[in-house]
């Protein structure tokens, strides 16, 4: 049925029970499951009205990178702990929709699994969420859960 399963992770509630049902398919299709976090890049404006906290780089993307590494490890953990055997975690920068349809279709994954709600902000609102798009760029089926 399914040979490998992306799960867009952001730590949400949602992107936790989209986890949950992605590692219930992944034992029984004996698939691999890979999860993907995605930051959001920021413009150089945005960066220099960044205030640099003690011990924390100066880059806002450094911190944003860093913030996603933890939130994709923990994602790992979460699978790990239903019961899936070696899953991946992934990190990428950009916008949201379409760096999680372009590592899709890139690394050949025949289904996508997502939460329906994630920790979108206004922008969500004003341009369809980030499920909504994902389910109208993706190659491979999605499961919006």
């Amino acid at each position: 049925m399914f040979k490998s399963i992306l799960v867009p992770f952001d730590g949400s509630q949602g992107a936790e029970a989209a986890l949950a049902k992605a590692a219930e398919l992944a034992g029984l299709c004996g698939a691999e499951l890979t999860l993907l976090t995605v930051y959001r890049h920021h413009s150089l404006l945005e960066a220099s009205m960044h205030v640099v906290q003690a011990g924390q780089p100066d880059n806002l993307d450094d911190i944003m990178r860093s913030h996603a590494k933890q939130v994709a490890e923990h994602g790992k953990a979460l699978a790990a702990a239903r019961g899936v055997s070696a899953p991946r975690a992934f990190v990428k920068g950009g916008p949201v929709a379409r760096s999680i349809t372009g590592f899709a279709t890139e690394h050949g994954h025949d289904l996508i699994v997502i939460g329906s709600r994630g920790l979108g902000s206004l922008e969500g609102v004003l341009l369809g969420s980030v499920s909504h798009k994902v389910t109208s760029l993706a190659e491979p089926p999605v499961l919006v859960v």
